[in-house]
């Protein structure tokens, strides 16, 4: 009987420099989306759509300011880009903080394997829940893009 995994299986381990091909090619996608928005401000109307939640209701969703968020964060304004989006902003280093890991365990060749537990999905989703509740009410304007 021929194991999927097993030695003679076609289904090798990638060895050297093609373990670091996953995490290299999402590090390429990402700086060309940052840089696509560094070049094409978001801050200037027609370049990008308006978020539609926003358009319907006039409600700030927790990924409205993102693109101004990461036009600042790109250019070197961390003040404008915790103004436009804190959640975001905190995300660009959180994504850093991950990749850096993946990278090193892929340069190792170990997998990278991150199991949340579903209490820290329901952290996840409570904190974005309270942030939009928060940055549409008269004292949470701060937060408001």
């Amino acid at each position: 009987m021929h194991v999927p995994h097993s030695p003679g299986s076609v289904l090798k381990r990638r060895t050297g420099w093609k373990r670091l091909g996953t995490p290299l090619g999402i590090l390429a996608a990402v700086t060309g989306a940052f840089a696509y928005v560094g070049t094409v401000d978001p801050n200037e109307p027609g370049h990008y759509p308006v978020c539609p939640l926003l358009k319907l209701t006039g409600v700030f969703c927790p990924g409205c300011g993102g693109l101004r968020s990461a036009h600042a964060f790109i250019t070197g304004d961390l003040g404008a880009a915790f103004s436009a989006n804190a959640i975001a902003t905190a995300g660009y280093f959180l994504f850093a903080a991950v990749w850096v890991l993946w990278l090193v365990r892929a340069w190792r060749g170990k997998p990278l394997r991150m199991a949340l537990a579903p209490a820290w999905w329901w952290g996840v989703g409570a904190v974005l829940l309270v942030f939009t509740v928060v940055r549409n009410l008269p004292f949470g304007s701060a937060l408001a893009p």
